[in-house]
C-alpha cells in the first residue's frame, strides 16, 4: 500500500456506525467455544467510552455479546468471520501470527478493504502459542481498533497461575487525520537534532563508515548511552489526552483480584500508536518469560521496555501476605502512566495519580542484548544480507527506509537485514509474516530473542535474521503509526510474487 492509499483509507469517520453502550469493565480475550468448528463471529465496530469525564466514540473489535479480543485453545486453528459494521471501509492485521498473505491485513497488499457491512472469514492453522493482538492497519488505529489475540499453549492448563491481558493504548480527542496533519505542519516537538542537520545528509556521510566508525564518531558529537545519543533524542512527538490500559486511566484502573501466595501471568501488549512505555511491577519482582509472544530464557527485574506493537509476558509471585500491587506503564520521555492493579482479598488500594514523580527512561537496549530464544534459528549462514538505514527528523516530518524494499527472496532462503537508526526518534521495525531472531546489536554478534518487532533507539544498530519460508510480499515498516503514514515504510518480496 503507498503512501496516499494509506491516508485515504485512514481519513473515514466515525457517522453511520452504531455505538454500543459504554464499557466500564473488559473480559479481555475470552476464549470461544472449545471444539467449535463454526468461525468466531468477530465485529469492526464503535464503542463509546467515557475519558477524562468525557465520553469518547472509538473503534473496537468485539465478538457476539461485545467482548473484546480472542483466546485460541492449543492447537485449535484461527477460524475467524470478521464483519465490517461501520459505514466506511476497513481492514485489520493479525499481528504476530504468519497467516497466507492473501490473509494479511495490509490493505491491497494483496487483500482489498472490508467494505461497510461485508464479512470476510480468515481460516489458517497458529503454528506457535503465544501473546498476540489484532488491530487496523490505517489511521484508525489510532483511535483504539485493536484488541487482544492470545494462543494458549497446552502445558498452559498445567500450570497453577492466573492469566492477566493488558493492552495498552495512547488516546486523543483529536482526530488521528488532524493530528498527522498538524506533525506535517511542524508542530511537532523538534529536539537537538545533531545541531539542526539533516538526518539524510547524516546517513549518506556515514554510509561509507564501519560500525565501529559510526559510534566513534557520534561520541564526539555528543554523551551517548547504549548506542543512543540521549542528549538530542526526540522521546515523543503527541501529547496525548490520556494513556489507557483495558480502556482506561489511572483515575478508575481496572481491578485483578488474585491470590495470597498465588502465580500471575501478565500478557502485557503496547497496543499505542506513538508511545514506548516501560512497565514497572513494582514491589513484585518479575520474571520475563517470553516476548512478541516468543519463549525466551527467563529474566528477572521490576522494569522492562516495550515499544510500540511489542508483547511482554512477566510472571509475578504474588507475596504470601496479600496486598495491593500496582502495574505501571511509564511513559517514555514524560511523567504520564497507566497501570492495572492485581490486589488480593480486603486488600486496601491506594489511589493512583496519573502522573508519577519522574519522567519514564528512554528505551535503549540493555535488555534486549540480554535475551536469548528459547527456540533459535537453527546455526545456518546468511543467503541474503541487507543495511536498511532509518532517516527522518521531527522539523520536516519526513520519515523513509533507504533501501528498505528487500526483494527476489526465495523460499528456503536464510535472510539478515542490518537496520542502522540515523534518526533522533526510536523506531520499532515490525515484519508482517515471519518471526526473526535478533543476531547483532551495534555490530556486535548475539543470540538474541525471536521477535517480530524489534525496537532501533537513535544512532544504534540491529540485527535480525530470518527464514524465508512464508511466500509473498509483506510489509517492513515501523510501528510508529505516523512514521509509517509519512514514509517508513517498506516490503520484502518473494520472487515471483506480487
Amino acid at each position: 500500500m503507498n503512501r496516499r492509499n494509506f491516508l485515504k483509507t485512514g481519513a473515514a469517520i466515525l457517522t453511520g456506525a452504531a455505538a454500543v453502550p459504554i464499557m466500564r469493565t473488559a473480559a479481555w480475550a475470552q476464549t470461544a467455544t472449545p471444539g467449535s468448528r463454526k468461525p468466531t463471529m468477530l465485529m469492526v465496530d464503535t464503542r463509546i467510552l467515557e475519558i477524562n469525564g468525557k465520553s469518547a466514540k472509538v473503534f473496537g473489535l468485539v465478538r457476539s455479546g461485545g467482548s473484546p479480543g480472542i483466546s485460541l485453545d492449543p492447537g485449535q486453528p484461527f477460524n475467524v468471520a470478521l464483519t465490517n459494521a461501520l459505514s466506511d471501509p476497513t481492514l485489520i492485521h493479525w499481528h504476530g501470527l504468519t497467516p497466507p498473505w492473501p490473509m494479511d491485513g495490509v490493505p491491497d497488499k494483496p487483500a482489498p478493504l472490508l467494505k461497510p457491512g461485508e464479512t470476510r472469514t480468515y481460516a489458517f492453522p497458529v503454528a506457535e502459542p503465544g501473546t498476540y493482538w489484532m488491530h487496523a492497519h490505517t489511521l484508525r488505529e489510532q483511535n483504539l481498533l485493536a484488541a487482544p489475540l492470545i494462543v494458549h499453549a497446552a502445558a498452559d492448563a498445567g500450570k497453577d497461575e492466573q492469566e492477566v491481558v493488558v493492552l495498552l493504548h495512547d488516546f486523543s480527542f483529536t482526530p488521528a487525520e488532524e493530528l498527522l496533519a498538524r506533525l506535517k505542519k511542524g508542530a511537532g516537538k523538534p529536539g537537538a537534532g545533531m545541531g539542526g542537520m539533516d538526518m539524510g545528509g547524516m546517513a549518506g556521510m556515514m554510509s561509507g563508515m564501519s560500525h565501529a566508525e559510526m559510534m566513534k564518531h557520534m561520541e564526539q558529537m555528543g554523551g551517548m548511552n547504549n548506542g543512543a545519543m540521549m542528549g538530542g533524542m526526540d522521546f515523543n512527538d503527541i501529547d496525548y489526552d490520556a494513556y489507557l490500559a483495558n480502556d482506561r486511566t489511572l483515575d478508575d484502573p481496572e481491578m485483578f483480584h488474585v491470590e495470597a501466595n498465588g502465580r500471575v501471568r501478565l500478557r502485557i501488549i503496547n497496543g499505542a500508536t506513538a508511545t514506548a512505555f516501560t512497565i514497572d511491577t513494582g514491589r513484585v519482582r518479575g520474571e520475563l518469560m517470553a516476548v512478541d509472544g516468543q519463549d525466551i530464557t527467563p529474566v528477572g527485574g521490576s522494569t522492562f521496555p516495550i515499544a510500540m506493537g511489542q508483547r511482554l509476558d512477566i510472571r509475578l509471585a504474588i507475596p504470601k501476605a496479600g496486598g495491593a500491587f500496582p502495574i505501571l506503564a511509564l511513559r517514555e520521555g514524560g511523567r504520564e502512566r497507566t497501570g492495572v492493579v492485581l490486589a488480593s482479598a480486603n486488600a486496601k488500594v491506594a489511589k493512583l495519580a496519573p502522573e508519577g514523580a519522574s519522567k519514564g527512561p528512554g528505551i535503549a537496549l540493555d535488555l534486549e542484548a540480554r535475551l536469548r530464544a528459547a527456540r533459535p534459528l537453527a546455526a545456518k549462514p546468511a543467503d541474503i544480507r541487507r543495511i536498511v538505514m532509518l532517516t527522518g527528523d521531527m522539523t520536516s516530518y519526513a520519515w523513509s527506509m533507504q533501501d528498505g524494499d528487500i526483494g527476489s527472496v526465495k523460499t528456503g532462503e536464510r535472510v539478515e537485514i542490518s537496520v542502522q537508526n540515523m534518526s533522533m526518534m526510536t523506531h520499532p521495525m515490525h515484519l508482517h509474516g515471519h518471526r526473526f531472531q535478533v543476531v547483532g546489536i551495534n555490530g556486535k554478534p548475539i543470540q538474541g530473542a525471536m521477535r517480530d518487532t524489534v525496537a532501533v533507539p537513535p544512532m544504534a544498530s540491529v540485527t535480525i535474521a530470518f527464514d524465508a519460508a512464508n511466500p509473498g510480499v509483506w510489509a517492513f515498516h515501523c510501528h510508529h503509526l505516523y512514521h509509517m503514514a509519512t514514509g517508513m515504510m517498506a516490503f520484502v518480496a518473494y520472487e515471483g510474487v506480487g
